[in-house]
């Protein structure tokens, strides 16, 4: 006879024992395995699965009357009864995933385990007893029904283990903190081999899998399938729907949101490769009606099928144009511009900056796709923090919601690791609707740091206004890229001799001038910037200083990683602009100090990837190709080098000669017992140190 808990308290000490009253599906397994991982993790000792119900301290299962239950889709509760005399808890939930977000609840709420642990190496102290206040929950509505990562831009996570494409073991962590966070949906990777584990294993996990919108429907690539055939829908309809026609059948049984879209190959319009389609009439007619040809392939194999279409980039202006016609029961997605402003993103140098919401009139179901990382050739955040304010991000998602866009959110996640902050905030966001962003981070910080919270919380505040502004929009700030390929586009047009005019790729930053005008623009940006970075990056040092020691490796992974590579990039770009105005005026000798001074400065960046590569991060940034660290390094060297043969040449020994021989050596030295040349660094810091004091 089971009767109700009127205990104020209940205690779970020793091994714990959990109790499925059905048949667990494989997400309640993948749960339970979690939630038993934990009670170890927390009490130390291990806990079990029991068949019958009366020997259990935790049951689980579907939700009964008695529950009153909500019946809205992943609705749980939590109820406390006595069996016996022995206290129990109950999650009770009228779906798996109900289920699963049921079993989490209590991992967080009550054994303290926080949804980025595993990202954010959170301490879990151990516990001889967890006191659980017997007091009834209720999940409440979320504010959007599907939620989810796109993790994209995911080289870190393709080279930080050894198989490729990556194994179980590294996307295990990513889809956990996923669940932990309340989403529901996932794109997981892009691009990867079909025979990787990365959609089985989220599909056995209870999400639902939604595609690339370069990869609508989860299909093979056409180029790809089709190797040296045109890649025209005009041309080759049916080589087209044999791949859409492969895919709805390998995914029509799982739980998948269709995404509808038609774009060339390598996520790019598909015009650029045939030009026919040289007005918006007729690109907005191919591809409304290449979408409803998929549309009506899906509705033939799939029983009550949920679409979606990404209104991204040129997909956007011609929607907003008239030009597309959806169905009416398509999700319609739009997209940030990848700097968190709900406006049409930057192609190269054209920015129309198109709001990218809907209309008043504008009926239906609608989303968001937004970004807290990004990666394009320009000035985004890849491997650091976004550098937009929480308050932002607030604002752009909550005139979202207030359009109507509250059908479907998905952020670009990446890897992980580096924005934990921005994904925790929005997880936030996606549950709630509306938080208030200072209270958000007060608590994010208590979750993961046990002292120092306001001083640590001050860093994050002030992170935003460190960043770079390089545009008179608010979203025009600068991530870890700007340091990187325009600085490498500078060095590639410098030494291909193209000085006398401007680099367009640039353009889009400093403007359409002079090549020398658009370097001088972005010497003073990172002038200003590397300063700003040096003293957000003294306020970091002095917060772990003061902290505890078991927390000062994680400020170092979270915080000062971040002003290192801004700060290293900054500064490195700073000198590479100066080397650029120093060989201008033909002092070779000082533009090659500079030069070196500049490489220096990017090594550290380099150095600090290193030294956050410990423990189970060993190797987490191997595979850093879009930053690409190593390949600015590796620029700037070669430029110092073409810099050492303006002078310097043939024996790289003339600028020692000139300016650090002393004087007495200089006209009887014999050239047979002088001829070992100094090394690069070597001639670069004595030249430094000379330079500096014929300066004072």
């Amino acid at each position: 006879m089971m009767e109700a808990n009127t205990s104020k308290m209940m205690q779970l000490d020793g091994s714990v024992y959990v109790h499925i009253s059905e048949s667990p599906t494989s997400p309640v397994r993948h749960a339970v395995r979690m939630l038993t991982r934990d009670l170890q993790a927390v009490l130390g000792h291990e806990s079990q699965v029991c068949e019958e119900a009366a020997n259990a301290d935790i049951i689980i299962r579907y939700a009964l009357a008695e529950d009153s239950c909500a019946e809205q889709e992943e609705s749980f509760v939590i109820r406390f009864d006595k069996e016996n005399g022995r206290d129990r808890l109950i999650v009770a939930a009228r779906d798996e995933l109900g289920l699963v977000y049921g079993i989490l609840y209590v991992s967080e709420t009550y054994l303290g385990i926080q949804p980025f642990w595993f990202w954010a190496d959170q301490a879990i102290g151990q516990k001889e007893i967890i006191a659980i206040p017997c007091e009834n929950y209720d999940s409440p509505a979320r504010k959007v029904r599907f939620r989810g990562w796109f993790v994209n831009d995911e080289v870190c996570l393709i080279g930080w283990k050894q198989p490729y494409p990556p194994s179980r073991e590294v996307w295990l962590p990513v889809f956990e903190a996923l669940l932990r966070c309340g989403g529901n949906m996932v794109i997981p990777g892009t691009d990867l081999p079909k025979n990787g584990i990365h959609f089985e294993l989220a599909s056995e996990m209870g999400l639902w899998i939604t595609h690339h919108h370069a990869e609508p429907l989860g299909a093979e690539m056409f180029l790809r399938a089709y190797t040296g055939r045109a890649a025209s829908y005009k041309d080759e309809p049916e080589l087209f729907e044999r791949l859409w026609e492969k895919a709805i059948e390998k995914q029509k049984h799982q739980r998948v949101l269709w995404v509808l879209s038609f774009r060339g190959q390598g996520d790019k319009p598909f015009w650029e490769n045939d030009p026919t389609f040289d007005t918006p009439e007729k690109r907005g007619a191919m591809i409304s009606k290449v979408i409803r040809r998929q549309y009506d392939m899906i509705a033939e194999k799939v029983e009550n099928p949920v679409y979606c279409a990404a209104l991204y980039g040129e997909i956007s202006e011609l929607y907003k144009g008239g030009y597309i016609d959806l169905p009416d029961d398509v999700i319609k997605v739009w997209a940030d511009n990848g700097y968190g402003k709900m406006v049409s993103r930057r192609h190269g140098n054209l920015n129309l900056r198109m709001p990218a919401l809907p209309g008043a009139d504008d009926q239906g179901k609608h989303g968001v796709y937004y970004h807290v990382t990004f990666h394009d050739l320009q000035a985004s955040n890849h491997l650091t923090m976004f550098q937009g304010s929480a308050a932002f991000i607030c604002d752009e998602l909550g005139q979202a919601f207030e359009s109507g866009a509250t059908e479907y959110l998905l952020v670009n996640s990446g890897n992980i690791r580096p924005h934990v902050y921005q994904l925790d905030l929005v997880r936030e966001l996606w549950n709630q609707g509306w938080i208030n962003p200072e209270l958000h981070l007060q608590q994010f910080v208590s979750s993961y740091y046990g002292s120092g919270q306001e001083e640590i919380a001050e860093l994050y505040r002030t992170y935003a206004e460190a960043s770079i502004s390089y545009g008179s929009h608010s979203d025009d700030l600068a991530g870890e890229e700007f340091y990187h390929h325009p600085a490498r586009r500078i060095i590639g047009h410098w030494l291909q001799g193209k000085c006398g005019e401007p680099d367009t790729g640039l353009i889009w930053a400093a403007g359409d001038v002079p090549f020398a005008e658009q370097i001088r623009w972005f010497g003073q940006r990172c002038g200003q910037g590397q300063e700003a970075w040096s003293s957000w990056l003294e306020r970091c040092e002095d917060v772990m200083n003061q902290a505890a020691a078991e927390y000062q490796q994680r400020i170092v992974d979270q915080l000062k990683f971040h002003g290192v590579l801004h700060q290293s990039g900054a500064e490195g770009f700073m000198w590479l602009c100066r080397s650029y105005e120093a060989y201008s005026s033909g002092q070779y000798p000082q533009a090659f100090v500079y030069a070196s001074q500049s490489m220096w400065c990017y090594q550290r960046g380099l150095e600090a990837m290193r030294d956050s590569e410990h423990g189970k991060w060993e190797r987490f940034y191997s595979a850093d190709w879009l930053t690409n660290i190593a390949s600015t390094v590796n620029n700037v060297d070669t430029l110092r080098r073409f810099l050492r043969m303006h002078g310097d040449s043939p024996d790289f020994f003339l600028w020692y000669k000139e300016y650090l021989m002393p004087e007495t050596e200089k006209y009887i030295y014999l050239e047979n017992t002088h001829r070992n040349p100094l090394s690069d660094d070597e001639l670069a810091w004595r030249l430094r140190d000379y330079f500096r004091t014929m300066e004072q």
